[in-house]
């Protein structure tokens, strides 16, 4: 059997594999509401989960091993991604397939980075201050590699699912915050049977 810190670094590389499948699919579907079908889809609500997968695992394990759980969550994304989501007869879901596992790695692994640089300041701006940049990254690398060139107008969707992806990355502080004493805990308790 796992041991209990491998049971959950393997629970958030498949959390971070579903959050990616599901955000992949979802963002394939404009918001038909208000009249935001021209400058918002599902995705943008989902996708800023996988930050906070990222940042807690950073924060929990180190760097290393969150790049691990960025890498096991890539793979198993995009597997479940090309195996439910992608229709191989339509080339804006290959786009999509594509552009989601580019703009994921990149996003993900500056996100690790810019995390580890910042981790010694005050709680939030570690992961506020990654998010963003990565949430950044993440939409206009993936908008650009799946609808440049086509009818969509992929600039006006962009910057609609980065206004929600910034907001959603606002309000994942608030989980952060709470797992945080979690995250610290497990660290302290390692830290004292190694004593």
């Amino acid at each position: 059997m796992f041991k209990t810190k491998d049971r959950l670094f393997f629970l958030l590389s498949l959390l971070m594999a579903l959050i990616v499948a599901i955000s992949n699919y979802l963002v394939q579907f404009p918001i038909g509401y208000f009249d935001l079908d021209e400058i918002l889809t599902y995705g943008a609500f989902s996708y800023p989960i996988a930050f906070l997968i990222t940042d807690l695992s950073n924060r929990r394990y180190g760097k290393n091993a969150a790049k691990k759980i960025v890498y096991l969550g890539f793979f198993l994304g995009v597997f479940l991604t090309l195996f439910f989501s992608t229709n191989f007869m339509d080339l804006i879901s290959i786009r999509i397939a594509i552009g989601s596992g580019t703009a994921f790695l990149v996003a993900q692994l500056i996100d690790v980075f810019i995390f580890d640089i910042l981790r010694k300041k005050i709680w939030f701006i570690a992961p506020l201050v990654s998010s963003l940049i990565g949430s950044a990254i993440d939409t206009f690398l993936f908008f650009s590699i799946a609808f440049y060139g086509t009818s969509l107008n992929w600039l006006t969707l962009s910057f609609g699912d980065l206004s929600v992806k910034i907001f959603v990355a606002l309000i994942m502080l608030i989980p952060f915050r709470f797992l945080l004493f979690y995250v610290h805990e497990a660290s302290n308790l390692k830290k004292k049977i190694n004593v």
